[in-house]
């Protein structure tokens, strides 16, 4: 796991200077703590580029330094990630007359794309983000993994194409514009993340999941190369080639064994010493249980608890560790961790409301002081139906289905009367949420059960600049656009779709990635290898939700892993108690922070409502932690990013 940054330019325009690259590799040495690299291609009678690297040692430790070479130096590459099945890449492009000088994953690339051009990324198994300079061509190829592990920014400046793991190495370039994009702004409290459809800062962007950039001769192309196969009619893009409409449950069970198995076995690929997060419930217990089946030792298991005891979870934890035979190691995280803020502001780079990236930087911190590398359950709920909104969307669906006087039943006029609870997980509040919008399109609907800040209500908070700002474009258009990836399929299996699209990159895996790389920790993810993605895509709605639960499949098909209380306990998220913490030991901080004069005058926010929102949540009016979280995040960023305050703990420009 590594950093990269540099830029490529057109010939007779100005050479990116070494001690800027070497400015932007610096700000990435969290990322890649072991080493540094750089190279310069700069002449005048032809497009050049730079190439930085930060790395860490993960694969042939020793060697493997970066950015690398092909044998006559014509191709470079500066790779962040793993190719977990490069060994066999090696030997295929060995036996094509290839010669290797390295033992890493790196190496795979130069000589792939020699072999393959672009069609080496159809033969990669990983998540990557990498920056590939053909020097005889002209050309920068920027390719991102297939679901989006690994990120990649990108800033077109006239004549240059800039790049880097993470914003604020491009930021390191002089000149560089800090312009709030107020429709990304917006966009934030939408979604609690900027999607990567825009970016909070203008003339920036991110190069999307499963996509290659290449930048040649002045131009910038950027194309996908995979699509997740929920769609009847992508079976010549998957792992899944044949009809699957005959078969039986115990056919896509004994598949779905097979290939996350192998998922596990290939990610256990390590020359550092390698463990796993364990939260105690079904996907991460289903990784570390097959972690310790492959391992010939005990393996290290990591998990994150809370005092607060409707949060916590380490009980779990300790059955699954106890059930499987692992090392466990766990940590408490106290409301003293939300001071973390200004460091939180200054490696998320872009404004980030996920709060459970509290917890997840505190698990990486402790995790690395004992192992290198960390498996991860991430994914396996968006695959397999795991989030009780899915439950929602299937009960909605139902209503829908319904004669239009049976349906009047639900409307929400009937139930509006009734007192609306303060805490946000209690029954009456979620039923409210649910019927307050259930006569809505299914696609708006859902996205106004999981916004933060739900448009059609929250558009008063809006300041009149930046209404006038946003004008007539909808925050929406990124959640619908992936609800069109797959129209075939039923609405629940849509929606699974449009959040392995949009929540899972831009959500989970960001905040990890981040958390992780904070630390210098590599993380992996069994379920996000493409080959059980394309699997789960193709599955039928009924093998993942049964009766009232998700990921019965999982369950089934790992059964013996799974202690019976893990098995049947409920979903409980990786959550931050914020509502206790903002009407206790946090709420002078909070507010303090948002009726600052300099936050209030930033322009965007009509103050009365900003109070409002205050005064509901410490009088027990309505539980607003998730919303206040979010604004807390967007001042901590303004001031990190825009005011230039450099927090405590990173040292760096800014």
């Amino acid at each position: 796991m590594c950093g990269i940054a540099g830029a490529a330019w057109e010939k007779g325009a100005r050479p990116l200077q070494r001690e800027v690259l070497e400015r932007m590799t610096r700000v990435l040495a969290h990322r890649g703590p072991d080493a540094d690299g750089f190279h310069l291609d700069a002449r005048d009678d032809r497009a050049g580029a730079a190439l930085g690297h930060r790395r860490l040692s993960i694969i042939d430790v020793e060697g493997s330094p970066q950015p690398m070479a092909n044998e006559d130096e014509t191709v470079w590459v500066s790779f962040n990630g793993e190719i977990y099945n490069y060994l066999e890449l090696r030997e295929e492009l060995q036996s094509r007359g290839h010669r290797f000088r390295t033992d890493g994953d790196t190496e795979v690339l130069v000589h792939a794309y020699e072999e393959y051009g672009f069609g080496l990324v159809e033969r990669l198994r990983g998540m990557f983000a990498f920056a590939l300079w053909d020097a005889g061509k002209g050309r920068l190829v920027l390719v991102r993994d297939r679901l989006g592990q690994k990120p990649l920014f990108v800033r077109r400046d006239g004549r240059h194409l800039y790049f880097a793991s993470e914003m604020k190495a491009l930021l390191q370039v002089p000149g560089a514009p800090r312009e709030i994009d107020r429709f990304a702004l917006w966009q934030y409290l939408v979604y609690q993340y900027v999607p990567h459809s825009t970016s909070i800062l203008k003339g920036y962007r991110e190069i999307p999941p499963a996509h290659l950039a290449v930048f040649e001769k002045g131009k910038l192309d950027v194309r996908r190369y995979w699509t997740p196969p929920y769609e009847p009619g992508r079976e010549e893009e998957d792992t899944v080639p044949e009809d699957t409409s005959g078969w039986s449950p115990d056919r896509w069970s004994r598949e779905l064994h097979d290939r996350l198995t192998e998922s596990v076995r290939l990610r256990m690929r390590s020359d550092v010493p390698i463990g796993a997060f364990l939260s105690g419930g079904i996907d991460s217990s289903i990784v570390a249980g097959l972690m310790q089946r492959l391992s010939g030792s005990p393996i290290h298991t990591f998990s994150i608890g809370f005092s607060e005891a409707s949060f916590d979870e380490r009980d779990y934890a300790r059955e699954v560790a106890s059930t499987i035979g692992s090392q466990h190691h766990e940590r408490v995280v106290e409301a003293a961790a939300v001071k973390v803020l200004p460091k939180l502001a200054w490696h998320y780079d872009v404004p980030f409301a996920d709060s459970s990236a509290i917890p997840t930087m505190a698990l990486a911190e402790t995790t690395r002081s004992d192992v290198t590398v960390a498996l991860s359950g991430d994914g396996g709920d968006e695959l397999f139906g795991g989030y009780n909104r899915y439950q929602a969307v299937r009960l909605a669906g139902m209503i829908d289905a319904l004669p239009r006087f049976a349906r009047s039943v639900f409307g929400w006029d009937l139930w509006q009367k009734l007192p609306t609870p303060s805490e946000q997980g209690s029954y009456l509040r979620r039923a409210q949420r649910f019927l307050k919008v259930v006569d809505q399109p299914p696609e708006r609907r859902y996205l106004n059960w999981i916004a933060i800040f739900d448009p059609e209500v929250w558009g008063g908070l809006l300041s009149p600049e930046m209404k006038a700002a946003i004008g007539e474009r909808d925050p929406a258009d990124f959640l619908q656009n992936a609800f069109q990836t797959c129209p075939g399929r039923d609405f629940v299996t849509r929606t699974t779709c449009a959040d392995v699209l949009t929540y899972l990159p831009c959500d989970i895996l960001r905040k990890v990635d981040v958390a992780t790389m904070a630390h210098g920790l590599e993380c992996r993810s069994p379920f996000l290898d493409h080959h059980v993605v394309e699997l789960a895509a193709k599955m039928p709605v009924e093998l993942k939700l049964r009766g009232r639960r998700g990921k019965h499949v999982l369950t089934q098909t790992f059964s013996e892993l799974l202690p019976p209380s893990v098995r049947n306990r409920p979903k409980m998220g990786f959550g931050v108690p914020l509502g206790h913490w903002f009407r206790n030991e946090l709420r002078e901080f909070v507010q303090g922070c948002l009726l600052d004069r300099r936050s209030l005058e930033r322009g965007y926010f009509v103050e009365s409502e900003i109070r409002r929102l205050l005064k509901d949540h410490s009088e027990h009016r309505f539980d607003h932690g998730a919303r206040l979280w979010s604004l807390l995040v967007l001042e901590c960023w303004h001031r990190t990013w825009i005011d230039g305050e450099v927090p405590d703990g990173p040292k760096a420009v800014v």
